[in-house]
């Protein structure tokens, strides 16, 4: 079995490579993966169900049938609004606290098929639907970097997993952000995939409308390109396809040739910009300039107010949707389902909102995308921050505030870059490069057209080629 440190060294991709060529087995892998959680997850509560028989017995087998490919055997953590078979699928609500899946989502079939051996799900906020994961079923979830700062949300139990070094890589979603923000907070690389490229459930409520994607956070680019090709589809599904006719992995390390890149140096809304935030973008924009690519600093042409309230009206319509069958079978009032104070009044919108309230989202969704689309005639990439200051500390954004208008007061002036790329289905990615005077992880974010996941990789890679560094928690 590999020390904690030998283990830490390595990329799901690298420790898959160990396992080909019988340095090490699956079974060991996974319990690196276990001793490490065993120490690391008290402190952090990023992991909040463990099934590590199951997982012992999927690693077994690949180790017995000699099964190889790129990312076999790697111990993995799956996101727990993820439903996995026999497993809690709380969505981090009261409401579904005894609610047990009985089948595998169709992003857990993709990783199961891939040779992953899933022994966990991680924490999330309630619903995802905030992004600092703290109010939870399961109680706040630290930062390995600092653990009186926020890990981000929704995917901060898989970021802090992954950044204290548990596991190389974790599932992740993102409907506004949930990719990125955890990603910038703990100091991963974060891609938010293309809309329709990667597998979805069968149903609109699933992927919020096709704001919500899944894909992973990682410590390597080349981790995130083998993933996206795990979960690429084949065949357009509930949107459309992407053209990807190669494998993402195949083509990552290639440069990309001189890009433009439009700069975005102020907040939509018009909040300050924490100076650290700022330098991190600008250093980034220097760094793309010493490699050839021109970059000019632009205002987007986008009504930010207006996407933002047609997105809030999508998603309060889903919560609804997800909240209502718990709410009959158990015959209870929306009031007595011990939502946090924010989830009650995204609900509460939703059982209101009519079907012309949800078409009307939807079009204005639709002209933002072609305004993009416009947009992206003449200029390749969108730099900005991910946020707008260091990862918060706990307690900062409280999504049960008894002054709501304080909670979403804060939130938008926190992350004001992130959700208008989930309302165009653009991919967008989250990159370390750059830690606050504190020593705390700050992120920059890349954002490209419809379809140019590829391009955002190789950007990633020329950028930051080497293995993101274990937090040292």
């Amino acid at each position: 079995m590999l020390n904690a440190e030998e283990f830490q060294k390595h990329d799901a991709v690298g420790l898959a490579e160990l396992r080909a060529s019988s340095q090490v087995s699956a079974v060991e892998l996974l319990q690196s993966a276990l001793q490490l959680a065993d120490k690391l997850n008290p402190a952090l509560n990023a992991i909040v169900y463990r099934d590590d028989e199951a997982a012992l017995k999927t690693a077994r087998r690949l180790d017995k049938d000699d099964e190889h490919g790129r990312l076999t055997g790697v111990p993995f953590l799956i996101k727990e609004v993820n439903a996995v078979a026999g497993w809690p699928h709380t969505r981090s609500m009261t409401l579904y606290r005894k609610q047990i899946s009985e089948t595998d989502s169709r992003v857990v079939q993709r990783y199961r098929s891939g040779g992953l051996v899933p022994f966990g799900s991680t924490n999330t906020p309630e619903l995802c639907l905030t992004i600092s994961t703290e109010h939870s079923l399961f109680g706040p979830c630290k930062n390995p970097h600092s653990h009186g700062h926020s890990a981000g949300g929704s995917s901060g139990g898989a970021a802090a997993a992954v950044a204290a070094g548990i596991v190389p890589a974790a599932d992740a979603s993102d409907g506004g952000g949930s990719i990125r923000v955890p990603a910038a907070c703990c100091g991963l690389i974060g891609l938010k995939p293309s809309r329709g490229l990667t597998v979805v459930e069968p149903d609109m409520g699933s992927a919020w409308s096709g704001m919500s994607v899944s894909h992973v956070v990682t410590r390597s680019v080349r981790d995130s390109a083998a993933f996206l090709d795990l979960l690429k589809l084949d065949r357009a599904d509930l949107f459309a396809l992407p053209a990807a006719d190669t494998p993402f992995f195949d083509h990552y390390e290639r440069a990309t040739g001189p890009l433009k890149i439009a700069f975005q140096t102020q907040s939509p809304d018009g909040s300050p910009l924490h100076p650290d935030c700022l330098q991190a973008a600008e250093l980034a924009a220097r760094q793309c300039e010493s490699l050839g690519h021109h970059v000019e600093p632009v205002t987007l042409p986008i009504n930010y107010q207006e996407i933002g309230q047609a997105m809030s009206t999508l998603i309060g319509i889903h919560v609804a949707q997800i909240v209502r069958p718990g709410l009959e079978q158990q015959e209870l009032e929306l009031d007595q389902a011990n939502l946090s104070e924010s989830a009650r009044r995204m609900a509460t919108r939703g059982f209101k909102s009519s079907a012309m309230d949800y078409l009307q989202a939807l079009d204005v969704l639709k002209r933002t995308e072609r305004q993009m689309a416009a947009f992206h005639q003449q200029y390749n990439l969108i730099l900005s921050p991910v946020l707008t200051q260091p990862p918060v500390e706990l307690g900062w954004l409280d999504m049960n505030s008894p002054d709501i208008r304080e909670y979403a007061r804060r939130y938008a002036a926190y992350s004001p870059f992130t959700a208008l790329f989930n309302g165009t289905g653009q991919p967008s990615i989250s990159l370390p490069l750059h830690k606050s005077e504190s020593g705390l992880p700050i992120g920059v974010m890349f954002s490209a057209a419809w379809g140019q996941d590829l391009q955002l990789l190789q950007l990633a890679n020329s950028l930051t080629p080497e293995l993101v560094a274990v937090a040292a928690s």
